[in-house]
């Protein structure tokens, strides 16, 4: 019978406590012989074990496995999935799928003993008020919803790695005005300014150089000296350098699956409301971290500096197609502009429009990326009317049918065979521009479940003929009753 460690332990404790080695040995389970071989040596079974240095089992590749070692030492980075399959494809009668197991063991143990150098990570200390971390993380797996939409976005995320003091701001890409308002977010939070802020080499901060070097773009540049930082990023490739964002990227996001579990709700009313749940979850953490915090707030220096616009204001023409081009994209304005140089507010978000001064002639959502387009028919719907013809071959004729209800309402019309079927299009779209563009595909639905033949059928549906004013007699006022109630008055 096999003696457990427990019960040499056991048998050990009783003979001490009683002195007696059979009553000892009777209350640990075991024999007297077993017994006295056990305190005698002063071991536990599991000591006693000589290592295996022999296999159970033939070794299934002791065969090829010296032309699979000079492959690996010829190219240590080769995988033992990548030799199996070459195996496999060798000698197709000798190896099965289950045996792969099998050498990504030997292969193991080879770079183990044999292998290559492997990099060596230093664990660094971090020293209070030293330096910011920032780093950008994707949030899709959150699954949040902004009015019942999904909301795919990213977290610009600033992070004190001696604290592990955190803030997040909601932004949509990589940019520089993402970066500089998650940035400013996080030190008007603090009051205080670290010596450094470190980045990756994103574009947000730098750019390639002809050397092949990374050097910091000029704006980066000047909202660092603005906020008092001096810029840094790790080397290229080297991502286990900004490992403290990194690594909090993970938990953060966690935190938040947490928190979005316990509200039982993933939707939001707005992008603000959804920021301000996730700075107040954020802020619960920080409490926790509080005394470390306060280190770091007395090593930092105070902020001494007002809050930079998070926009950068760009002057551009307006052209005869009543656009502007804006970072590469495309967007058309209020015709009226044409000919005028306007300027435009970009924000990572979105981009404000303005013609000398008081309030923004236009706000549209910013696009993403390059070479798109964002074109509001209600911009140009007064002049296409007038000239129908040019919308068969308008460059963005696409970006004039507002939702697939009014695309079918065109391709209706020209399913009809009347050649005047763009301009009936146009009437419905100028429609739509003067009154309720809801009500307008309402009425479209409703048409094409019949037949839609032009555009007066929508009109008489949408905007009926004005009900008849009734005719209204002025009542006559008589006067003499004010008179009287002033004499009353006079009198008393």
């Amino acid at each position: 019978m096999t003696v457990s460690d427990a019960q040499v332990r056991r048998l050990m404790e009783q003979k001490t406590k009683s002195g007696k080695l059979g009553l000892a040995a009777m209350k640990a389970g075991m024999d007297r012989k077993t017994a006295s071989k056990y305190l005698d040596k002063g071991k536990l079974p599991s000591e006693l074990k000589a290592p295996r240095d022999w296999r159970t089992r033939k070794d299934p590749f002791v065969e090829d496995w010296p032309a699979l070692k000079a492959r690996l030492v010829d190219a240590p980075e080769l995988e033992a999935k990548t030799l199996f399959e070459f195996l496999l494809a060798q000698y197709p009668d000798r190896y099965e799928p289950g045996q792969l197991r099998t050498l990504q063991r030997r292969v193991e143990e080879w770079r183990a003993k044999e292998g290559p150098e492997r990099e060596v990570f230093f664990a660094q200390e971090h020293r209070p008020g030293e330096a910011m971390q920032t780093d950008f993380t994707h949030c899709e797996e959150l699954a949040v919803t902004i009015a019942g939409e999904p909301f795919p976005h990213l977290l610009c995320h600033p992070v004190l790695p001696y604290s592990n003091w955190e803030w997040g701001t909601v932004c949509h890409s990589e940019s520089l005005m993402a970066l500089r308002r998650g940035v400013q977010a996080a030190i008007f939070k603090l009051g205080r300014v670290a010596e450094w802020h470190q980045t990756d080499n994103s574009t947000a901060a730098t750019h390639d150089l002809s050397d092949g070097e990374r050097g910091f773009n000029a704006e980066y540049l000047r909202v660092m000296d603005h906020l008092g930082m001096k810029p840094r990023t790790i080397e290229v490739g080297k991502s286990n350098q900004n490992g403290d964002v990194e690594a909090l990227n993970g938990a953060t996001k966690r935190r938040l699956e947490q928190h979005l579990l316990m509200r039982g709700s993933r939707d939001f009313e707005s992008v603000d409301a959804y920021e301000r749940w996730v700075q107040e979850a954020l802020e619960k953490a920080n409490d926790l971290r509080r005394k470390k915090v306060a280190e770091e707030l007395l090593a930092m220096k105070e902020l001494k500096v007002s809050r930079l616009p998070e926009y950068v204001e760009e002057t551009v023409g307006v052209t005869s197609w009543s656009t502007i081009r804006v970072r590469r994209n495309t967007y058309s304005v209020p015709s009226r502009l044409i000919g005028h140089q306007v300027r435009v507010h970009v924000f990572e978000d979105r981009l404000e429009v303005f013609y000398g001064g008081g309030e923004p002639q236009l706000v549209v959502e910013r696009l993403r990326g390059e070479g798109g387009r964002r074109i509001n028919y209600r911009h140009i719907i007064w002049s296409l009317v007038q000239k129908p013809g040019a919308f068969a071959r308008y460059k963005y004729r696409e970006e004039l049918f507002p939702s697939l209800t009014f695309r079918r309402a065109y391709d209706a019309l020209l399913a009809n065979g009347d050649r005047h079927a763009d301009r009936e299009y146009l009437r419905i779209l100028y429609l739509a521009a003067t009154t309720m563009e809801s009500e307008v595909e309402a009425a479209l639905e409703l048409l094409l479940k019949e037949r839609l033949a032009d555009a007066d059928q929508v009109k008489a549906l949408v905007a009926p003929s004005k009900p008849a004013v009734p005719a209204l007699v002025a009542p006559r006022v008589d006067l003499t009753d004010y008179d009287r109630l002033l004499c009353e008055e006079v009198a008393s």
